[in-house]
């Protein structure tokens, strides 16, 4: 299977005949739709987690929407997809500072702004813009917060745009192991990584998320403002 080609950093997917973009920031974008996908943004997770007495820096949020504001600028997409657990709980959207919950008005009325609902967020603030959507469907693509295992097929369409995992990947580069989040797709289905400031990850060869997928799936591992590409036989735990 190809891995795909690399320009400017980024790579280039088909899923289901579609020419999507997987870029080095972890987003997705897909050009001819003008449409710019993230997955699980995990706002206000560091908040969430002071109040059972972990202390994180309370800059989770803020880091994760600069750092969306600025690809939004970059990309000017007419349609951003949120693919679920946008919102680490159910009470997120209450913690938001003022700053915050001002600048995310702002992004979602810059654009169409479709979030979806995760398992950490499965009722999103309706107080901030956008719409809420169990699931979308454009064809040829179906966009949702976690992969169907059994078969992507919804609807008639075959191509399947997920989160969820927070997949990552790792390589032996002798005399380094290297680590990173990934983009991990077989040309069915396709999972993002995590956007959040404050997520780990899951190693794509987990049978979690290795299950999903065709035995010639490849990743593309964000590392260092670049995208590289390998197939599964390339992969270590």
């Amino acid at each position: 299977m190809s891995q795909g080609k690399a320009k400017n950093g980024a790579a280039e997917i088909r899923l289901n005949g579609a020419a999507l973009t997987a870029d080095p920031s972890g987003v997705l974008l897909w050009p001819t739709r003008r449409t710019l996908v993230v997955a699980d943004l995990h706002l206000e997770k560091g908040s969430a987690f002071a109040a059972r007495g972990q202390l994180l820096p309370p800059y989770d949020t803020r880091a994760t929407l600069e750092r969306l504001e600025a690809l939004i600028a970059k990309h000017r997409p007419e349609r951003v997809i949120c693919l679920g657990d946008s919102f680490h709980d159910g009470e997120a959207g209450g913690r938001l500072s003022p700053g915050d919950r001002e600048r995310l008005r702002r992004l979602t009325a810059s654009c169409d702004w479709v979030w979806i609902e995760g398992n950490h967020d499965p009722e999103p603030p309706d107080d901030l813009g956008g719409r809420i959507e169990a699931e979308l469907i454009d064809p040829p693509l179906a966009f949702r917060h976690q992969a169907r295992k059994r078969a992507a097929k919804s609807r008639g369409i075959s191509g399947e745009v997920s989160g969820h995992w927070h997949p990552k990947a790792a390589v032996h580069l002798p005399p380094k192991r290297i680590s990173a989040p990934c983009f991990v797709s077989d040309g069915r289905r396709l999972v993002l990584p995590a956007f959040g400031a404050y997520t780990g990850g899951l190693n794509v060869l987990d049978p979690a998320v290795s299950g999903l997928f065709r035995p010639d799936f490849v990743v593309h591992l964000v590392h260092r403002d670049k995208l590289y590409g390998f197939p599964r036989d390339s992969l270590v735990f």
